[in-house]
């Protein structure tokens, strides 16, 4: 009974970590983007470093017109590094590495301004939901539950990632606070000073003009 038990508490915590890889994997969703006539529509993460980015993306005209009108694409990092750029095109894909923590931007615009609407589909992935797990499992010759340990394994390192990031940014953002709140309260003590002196002054002032009057 010990036993059966035991194997039940590893098949419920199993299943746990499956739900943990599976809501993991929902960042490789699809998005859809419907483009303005003249404009640039745009999309964004924020991801730190060393994350996996692939995306694949398709136009798909609103009014059925065809051929299906062309549009382009750029890909930047936070620090306005251009990763991917395409022009005169109805599909495409790229990816990358990440090599710098923040905001990734994907912007897509109309060729030709003024046409019909059109939407563009982007299956964009990251992370655990990027890696080729086929590939993984051909290479290493692991299959079922093994595989399924090693999308496990996968998903701790990310939830990991994701901790060390997040603590980190809290304490960027903690000592951004700080100096912000110090930098503030010298200033409120150079507001005071000022005013004192000046107060004195204006004091000083109007005794000594008061004395040249006589009327002190």
């Amino acid at each position: 009974m010990m036993g059966d038990s035991g194997n039940v508490r590893q098949l419920m915590y199993f299943a746990v970590l499956l739900m943990v890889v599976c809501l993991l994997q929902k960042k490789g969703e699809a998005i859809w983007l419907s483009l303005p006539a003249s404009g640039t529509k745009c999309v964004s993460e924020e991801l730190h470093n060393n994350v996996v980015v692939l995306a694949d993306y398709v136009v798909i005209s609103d009014d059925h017109v065809h051929p299906t009108p062309t549009i382009s694409a750029r890909v930047t990092s936070p620090y306005g590094n251009t990763l991917h750029h395409k022009e005169n095109i109805t599909h495409s894909q790229f990816a990358f590495t990440t090599t710098e923590a923040g905001n990734y931007l994907a912007c897509f615009w109309a060729d030709n301004p003024g046409g019909g609407s059109l939407s563009v589909n982007i299956d964009w992935k990251t992370g655990i939901a990027a890696k080729d797990w086929e590939s993984v499992a051909r290479k290493e010759k692991i299959e079922g539950i093994e595989l399924e340990l090693r999308k496990l394994e996968g998903a701790v390192e990310a939830i990991h990632e994701n901790l060390i990031y997040l603590k980190n940014r809290e304490s960027e953002m903690r000592a951004v606070s700080e100096t912000t709140n110090a930098r503030v309260a010298w200033f409120s003590i150079m507001s005071l000073g000022v005013c004192l002196v000046a107060s004195v002054l204006q004091i000083l002032y109007l005794k000594q003009y008061f004395q040249k009057k006589k009327l002190i």
